[in-house]
């Protein structure tokens, strides 16, 4: 996060977990309400969540008195570029979430911070030492184990089965372009303020998705409607509890609180659409969990040893 998030991150942590899991709670309910709306396709799915986004994130704009200067930026293609990574992985995880029962679309998302791991060692020159490498390659065993069922149906010929296998490479290539396009946010938030960012993607995506319209957009229902809208204020008010829970907390003291939504998944998916966790689901997903508070918990120790360097003063000869 940018660091006019987090001026006052020692301030006050239990606001600042409050919003993180109420913003996951919100995250989770948007991608009930798609799952919801049933089989839309994905471009018009992004254009309902990306618009009806805006009009949260405008309102918090003017609130903060930051409307005038948020869509100002020098760096208008690399806005562009984060806004195309982003609209592509957006609706790849949309499209696997109208395929997959919701536990399994919010848990393989989880494979996300790992893929982040390896593409900043790869492209950014991070150094990843052994202990994170090991957390990594467990989680991705966790990913397998949710996966492979599903991907072994892809050789039999019953039509849902083979939509849920197409739903997990979905969800996977899913989460490999939102890890790129979280490495290209990290360098925005370098020059540009989170207002700025967060303004940018939601019109970009906006103007994106309507390029899709050629290749079919449904006819949707007033029920359709309403959810998909619905959606979209729900992704753009849960983006900015999501952006105020930096404002006070650290974010290694917010991430694991992330891992709430497979619970709230379960919760939702039983009650509402009559989705029942497979034990793969439960166990896979329990390893991915595991292995990301491995690494969060090792980016905390790791944090520390630098602040503890920094500080340090050698003795003067």
């Amino acid at each position: 996060m940018p660091a006019e998030t987090e001026v006052g991150a020692e301030g006050k942590p239990l606001i600042g977990i409050a919003l993180k899991v109420i913003s996951v709670s919100v995250f989770v309910m948007m991608s009930s309400l798609i799952k919801s709306a049933g089989m839309v396709p994905s471009g018009q799915i992004v254009f309902f969540r990306s618009f009806f986004a805006i009009f949260p994130i405008i309102a918090m704009l003017a609130w903060r008195h930051e409307l005038a200067t948020a869509f100002r930026t020098t760096h208008p293609v690399s806005h562009i570029l984060r806004g195309l990574v982003g609209v592509t992985s957006m609706g790849l995880g949309f499209f696997a979430l109208t395929r997959l029962p919701l536990p399994d679309a919010i848990t393989l998302n989880y494979a996300q911070p790992l893929i982040v791991v390896v593409f900043s060692a790869i492209f950014m020159g991070e150094v990843v030492r052994i202990y994170r490498w090991s957390a990594v390659a467990v989680g991705f065993l966790g990913v397998i184990i949710i996966a492979w069922p599903k991907l072994t149906l892809l050789t039999g010929d019953a039509g849902l089965e083979a939509a849920e296998a197409v739903g997990v490479i979905a969800a996977l290539c899913g989460a490999t372009g939102s890890a790129v396009a979280m490495l290209l946010v990290r360098r925005l938030v370098q020059t540009e303020k989170t207002a700025t960012i967060v303004l940018w993607f939601s019109v970009t995506a906006t103007v994106l998705s309507l390029f899709t319209i050629p290749f079919g957009w449904a006819e949707l229902s007033r029920g359709q409607y309403l959810a998909l809208a619905g959606a979209g204020i729900c992704g753009g008010v849960a983006q900015i509890l999501m952006t105020e829970c930096y404002r006070h907390a650290e974010l290694s003291t917010i991430a694991p609180f992330e891992y709430t939504s497979m619970i709230l998944a379960i919760v939702i998916g039983y009650f509402a659409f009559g989705d029942v966790p497979t034990l793969y689901t439960l166990v896979g997903g329990m390893i991915v969990i595991g292995a990301g508070l491995f690494i969060i918990w090792r980016e905390r120790r790791l944090g520390l040893r630098r602040v503890a360097a920094r500080r340090f003063v050698p003795p003067s000869s």
